[in-house]
């Protein structure tokens, strides 16, 4: 009787621990860059930008020497993740609206196309670390 309630108690403690012992995560908190060269109207328009927790950050220069910061929100699906963003750009641009789509090319390499409506459409090229 003392062993089966021994063994019972060892099995208890022993399915509490696999139950409450923390998982590793796959999910880290690390950003995901990316370059971007486009168009608009003729002018080359270039921006850098970066991803985390399905929010970004765009850094654009568009044409006639305007300057702006896009705020992104990514959708995560399995293969693509389409964003939508807003922004504010100088040289009298204004209010930027931006959408588009990033799409996992290989583990670490991912490429994208968007579309600005100051800097234009534009192709991304971006690292996942």
């Amino acid at each position: 009787m003392k062993n089966a309630f021994i063994a019972k108690t060892l099995f208890a403690s022993l399915s509490l621990l696999t139950l409450f012992t923390p998982q590793s995560t796959h999910a880290q908190i690390v950003p995901q860059p990316w370059v971007s060269v486009g168009s608009q109207e003729g002018d080359v328009t270039y921006s850098v930008g970066a991803r985390a927790l399905n929010l970004g950050a765009e850094l654009g220069f568009g044409p006639d020497g305007s300057t702006g910061v896009d705020v992104l929100k990514f959708i995560s699906l399995p293969v693509v993740s389409p964003y939508v963003g807003l922004g504010y750009y100088s040289a009298d641009k204004g209010v930027a609206f931006s959408g588009g789509v990033q799409v996992g090319a290989t583990d670490n390499l991912f490429v994208g196309v968007g579309y600005n409506s100051i800097r234009g459409v534009n192709g991304q090229l971006g690292v996942r670390f």
